[in-house]
């Protein structure tokens, strides 16, 4: 293997690490953030249900209003039958009161269902409270549990940025940039070995990383020349292990 590609190896083996790294300290991260955003759905589940609340008690105060007017107006028709000169008068005032009476009970039957609807929103309002304080007390548990392995994955990476832009200093910035475009697809993993397969030739040849069969002519220019070859089906750059090297073309 000739020097661009031990060079690039290197800056891939670093490479692998960091994104590894980078991997565990987003999972580490995003625990807590998806701690919070859970808090956040469940406070707002319990502000919907406490302005639900809130509004059927206006309900429940406007209907028990609007009853007492009612009854009060059955009151005066009572005194009303009470004075009444004429049968077709009496008739008429009883007419009304039984109207209304029935008008009061449906009244009071939806003031009955607004009242059990509040204590059922309320009910339902302290679980969901309850389960704010308990995810809260978990959230701290998150905090502390993850709070000293993300400073020390910080420091890897802040340790593997520096080896990597080490490595990195020995391949030239064209072959640099391919390289981390080929990374940036394929989660840092931007070489792949020619297996090389078959005691004798021809000799079968897949790429490491898609897996998928090579040209025997990858491998052959690779064995004389020191230079970018990449898989016609994954894109990824080839290298040869240093035992492939020295085998006969096909």
């Amino acid at each position: 293997m000739g020097k661009l590609l031990e060079a690039m190896l290197r800056v891939q083996l670093v490479e692998r690490d960091l994104t590894h790294v980078r991997g565990r300290l987003k999972v580490r991260q995003h625990a807590v953030a998806l701690q919070e955003k859970r808090i956040q759905q469940l406070r707002a589940d319990w502000q919907a249900l406490h302005d639900r609340a809130v509004q059927r008690r206006k309900d429940a105060d406007s209907l028990e209003l609007d009853l007492k007017e009612r009854e009060a107006k059955v009151t005066k028709l009572r005194t009303a039958l009470n004075t009444c000169r004429t049968n077709k008068d009496y008739a008429a005032i009883l007419t009304q009161i039984n109207s209304a009476k029935a008008d009061n009970a449906r009244l009071e039957e939806d003031a009955l269902r607004v009242l059990q609807d509040i204590d059922a929103v309320k009910a339902d309002a302290e679980k969901v409270r309850l389960q704010v304080e308990a995810e809260q007390k978990r959230l701290q548990d998150t905090q502390q549990s993850q709070e000293g392995e993300v400073q020390r994955l910080s420091r890897m990476l802040e340790e593997l940025t520096a080896k990597r832009a080490e490595a990195a200093a020995a391949v030239p910035s064209d072959a640099m940039a391919v390289f981390d475009r080929i990374a940036e697809n394929y989660d840092g993993d931007a070489m792949a070995v020619i297996e090389v397969h078959g005691k004798k030739p021809p000799h079968d040849y897949v790429c490491g990383g898609c897996f998928m069969g090579l040209s025997a002519e990858h491998a052959n220019a690779l064995r004389t020349r020191d230079e970018i070859r990449t898989c016609d089906n994954c894109g990824r750059i080839l290298y040869l292990e240093p035992q492939s090297q020295t085998q006969p073309s096909d």
